[in-house]
């Protein structure tokens, strides 16, 4: 299926000058904002708008285009897939570094920070781990070790190398779990009990003092009921908190912005509430992995346009939302993108039943979306007394 030529359409036409990104400006030439890339506009705020990238895309000689706007539009990269622990480590005591480490040569070569994600999640992990335990061959103290061990290497590897971590992902359930009351699921908290955080984040900054940890998670854009039992976020505030108070070096909350126009999501001012929430506890945010997919009905299959373009429009309202809290609350650091292009997005390939796309900020010709130029309008449009450069985050010690 291509969609191509109807989000091309719904694309407003901006004109690019790419001489303007490296000539100052004059009476002549004047400053075009609307010429900058997304990476350059949010550094005027000192926001990271970043990308999730794809190494297998970033590598394809067939297509050039995947691997010139990741390196010009965006301001920092994360791995998509190539620093999980299955990839890193797919044998046990042997890794696999090449793809990782190409990722963090090409941010250096174009002047970007990096994302690193992630060294502790329930999926994704090596089938030796996960087989080791089931039949018992690694006890749970070897376990607590083998995970000490990979945090220590990994962190080690690109120490002053890697701007923020994801330390620890989605450690948290969902509502609609079993039981529905709120809890620590997945791999880890079932074999190493929930401790295995606080761990985690101390693991890791004894490998790298300086590098800003997160816990990062989905759903956690806005609190609901405030009851830690079924408002997730406020589960994870509350955690967050504990372990400040305990001396555990946690320095910030990402939000990864999943969203869906079939939601009803939540307002500019909800999202700026919750960061703000976030940041009083000393704590730096960022928007880790935003994307905002659509149901692929019958209708936008076949071309539709009045299927298509009320989409593509609750798409950049959603994009835009997490945009615009993030540039009002001096703590959020960063904004990235997972992802950004239909071409080479997830959603696709997990969303499909009902079938799922449309998530990303150009589409598969590379054309941009309505979503491109409503992120870009806030940030070239945001400035003081409401927007101000971003908040100084040291990392922090453990206690």
């Amino acid at each position: 299926m291509k969609l191509r030529r109807w989000t091309a359409v719904a694309a407003v036409a901006l004109a690019t000058v790419t001489a303007l990104n490296t000539l100052p400006a004059t009476a002549g030439r004047p400053y075009d904002p609307t010429a900058q890339s997304l990476g350059t506009l949010g550094l005027r705020h000192g926001l990271h708008v970043g990308t999730a990238v794809d190494m297998a895309a970033l590598n394809d000689p067939a297509d050039p285009r995947y691997r010139e706007l990741a390196a010009s539009e965006f301001a920092s990269v994360t791995a998509e897939n190539v620093m999980k622990w299955e990839s890193l480590e797919p044998t046990r005591g042997s890794y696999d570094w090449a793809a990782a480490d190409e990722l963090v040569a090409f941010a250096k070569r174009n002047r970007q920070s990096v994302r690193g994600h992630v060294l502790v999640w329930h999926n994704q992990l090596p089938g030796w781990l996960t087989s080791g335990v089931e039949d018992g061959s690694i006890s749970t103290q070897e376990l607590r070790e083998l995970l000490r061990n990979h945090i220590t290497t990994v962190v080690s590897r690109y120490r002053g190398k890697i701007w923020q971590w994801d330390v620890v992902n989605e450690a948290v359930s969902d509502p609609w779990d079993t039981p529905s009351t709120l809890h620590y699921k997945g791999f880890w908290a079932e074999h190493l009990g929930p401790g295995y955080i606080a761990d985690a984040f101390r693991w890791a900054r004894a490998a790298d003092p300086r590098a800003l940890l997160f816990y990062n998670d989905y759903n956690i854009e806005a609190f609901g009921s405030g009851d830690p039992a079924d408002d997730k976020t406020q589960f994870v505030y509350d955690m967050a908190k504990r372990l400040r108070a305990e001396g555990v070096p946690i320095d910030g909350v990402g939000s990864q912005g999943h969203l869906g126009t079939q939601y009803g999501n939540y307002d500019t001012l909800q999202v700026a509430a919750a960061l703000k929430r976030f940041a009083a506890l000393g704590l730096a945010t960022a928007f880790t992995e935003v994307d905002v997919r659509s149901r692929l009905t019958d209708g936008v299959q076949a071309g539709d346009s009045e299927e298509i373009n009320p989409r593509l429009q609750a798409s950049a309202a959603n994009f835009s939302v997490l945009m615009k809290a993030c540039l009002a609350v001096r703590s959020c650091l960063s904004y990235t993108v997972w992802g950004f292009t239909d071409r080479h997005s997830w959603v696709p390939g997990w969303f499909d039943d009902p079938p799922e796309g449309l998530a990303t900020l150009y589409d598969e010709d590379y054309q941009p979306k309505r979503a491109f130029y409503e992120i870009k309008s806030d940030l070239i449009f945001a400035g003081p007394p409401y927007v101000l450069p971003r908040a100084i985050h040291k990392p922090r010690r453990a206690g």
